[in-house]
């Protein structure tokens, strides 16, 4: 059973290696952190201790990892402990590190995801806010082929297809069906660098921390013994055929695709900085820290642009109160019963529907050429729904109604016509106390937030 709240560590846990591309001694800490937070990183080497939101937009540099930045202060290589606490289902962490980069450990998200184990996660009193995919969204990059494109599932899952022209290792996929076997399946999969990549980046004086403790190297196009007995030396194994091609490691493959397993790690990574939980299924070809950002970014638009998500209606499926049901409950009659079924109704939150019609009765009045629905029997519909939330909870609710004593914060973001389906979402803002309680409803046609309210009633028992 998935959580509905959000999660933070119980305890800290540090990690301590050098960094791969500085070479640096370093240690990582993760720590708890409120409900509402998300993943912050901080540099405590810096003056000050600078925090930076470990978001996409703070994303500035993907060739060899992922970097953020954010005033002028950088931190790099958090793909692999991001990708653990995202797959771990962790919402909220601050995580404290004393140099530019996290320790790079053995290549793979492995121990990051063993310590979140072991510590353990504690859940929090808000609600976690999962962003549901409703329709397919893809980004493509036409130099490189990569494609990535997400598509409505259950819950968070993927696949990755590699292709790495070469005729050494050449397609492989890997898949994630479900983040429960992440510590399993892709964990351990270590980060893997070509031969060819190697001289340039030691070049651009990157990778001092490099080695074969860290990441499985491929030599697939030979190059002449010299320069291969120089990569040797440097990544100080013994000197080898450079007429053979094959895996440079010290030990062994864990899965075949191992490759393409970590691709897949990095993925999970990236999508971490999307900022919230997401259910959907991400299909990524040829993958890469650039379009993953590229990804992240457009994911983040497209939450603001439904900040809040309309309830899926499915009107196949029967209600779970109908017309007559909602009539046994509350008092009101024709022509003020204004929400005809409840899709689904939980202890804190209610979804309802109302079909609008060209005959209601107030159309003959309210701009009877240009039909428009009443704000104030919106926010009276609304309150209905969140009365028969509050009803479904007492022992024998027909005797009871509710009865507004205030409502704050109303908007009306576009109107209501004859044809439109309504829906609404009403949640429990604290627990009912005294027959007291204070709402929050939303109301929707489409995709789209048409009307809301915050609004408090009292419970009376019926003379």
């Amino acid at each position: 059973m998935e959580t509905t709240k959000q999660t933070t560590l119980k305890g800290s846990f540090s990690l301590f290696g050098k960094g791969l591309h500085t070479g640096l001694d370093l240690t990582v800490t993760f720590n708890p952190a409120p409900e509402n937070t998300g993943y912050k990183i901080q540099r405590i080497d810096v003056d000050g201790q600078p925090i930076i939101d470990a978001i996409a937009e703070n994303v500035v540099d993907t060739q060899r990892g992922t970097v953020l930045a954010k005033g002028g202060v950088k931190v790099s290589t958090i793909e692999h402990g991001m990708a653990a606490l995202y797959a771990s289902g962790i919402d909220n962490c601050l995580i404290q590190v004393n140099g530019p980069e996290f320790p790079i450990l053995d290549g793979s998200a492995a121990m990051y995801a063993e310590k979140i184990k072991e510590i353990g996660a504690i859940e929090q009193n808000a609600a976690k806010d999962y962003y549901i995919i409703r329709h397919k969204i893809e980004i493509k990059d036409e130099e490189s082929g990569s494609v990535i494109t997400i598509l409505p599932d259950d819950q968070f899952s993927l696949t990755a297809m590699c292709s790495f022209n070469s005729k050494f290792i050449n397609s492989q996929f890997a898949t994630l069906d479900n983040t429960s076997t992440f510590y399993e399946d892709i964990a351990a999969a270590r980060t893997f660098v070509f031969v060819r990549d190697i001289v340039p980046l030691l070049e651009a004086n990157l990778i001092k921390g490099g080695d074969l403790d860290n990441a499985i190297v491929i030599y697939e196009r030979e190059v002449s013994q010299e320069k291969l007995d120089r990569l040797a030396d440097v990544l100080k194994v013994p000197h080898m055929n450079a007429t053979k091609v094959g895996y440079i490691q010290h030990k062994p493959l864990m899965w075949e695709n191992e490759c393409t397993r970590h691709k897949l790690l990095d993925i999970i990574g990236d999508m971490a900085l999307i900022g919230k939980p997401i259910k959907g299924r991400i299909i990524a070809t040829r993958p890469g820290h650039t379009i993953n950002n590229k990804f992240a970014r457009l994911m983040r638009k497209e939450i603001r642009k439904h900040e809040i998500q309309a309830p899926i209606y499915n009107p196949n499926e029967d209600p779970v109160m109908d017309n007559i049901r909602i009539r046994e409950l509350l008092p009101h009659r024709y022509p003020m019963q204004l929400v005809d079924k409840i899709t689904s109704i939980g202890s804190t939150s209610i979804v309802g529907v109302k079909n609008v019609t060209a005959n209601e009765p107030f159309f003959t009045g309210h701009f009877p050429n240009e039909p428009v629905m009443p704000g104030v029997l919106m926010i009276e519909a609304m309150a209905q729904c969140g009365g028969l939330l509050v009803l479904s909870q007492l022992e024998n609710p027909e005797s009871y109604s509710t009865y507004f004593l205030k409502i704050d914060d109303v908007k009306f973001r576009q109107k209501v016509v004859p044809g439109d389906t309504l829906l609404f979402r009403v949640e429990l803002l604290s627990p009912v106390r005294h027959g007291i309680s204070s709402m929050k409803g939303y109301m929707f046609v489409g995709d789209q937030v048409v009307s809301e309210a915050t609004f408090t009633a009292q419970i009376v028992k019926n003379k």
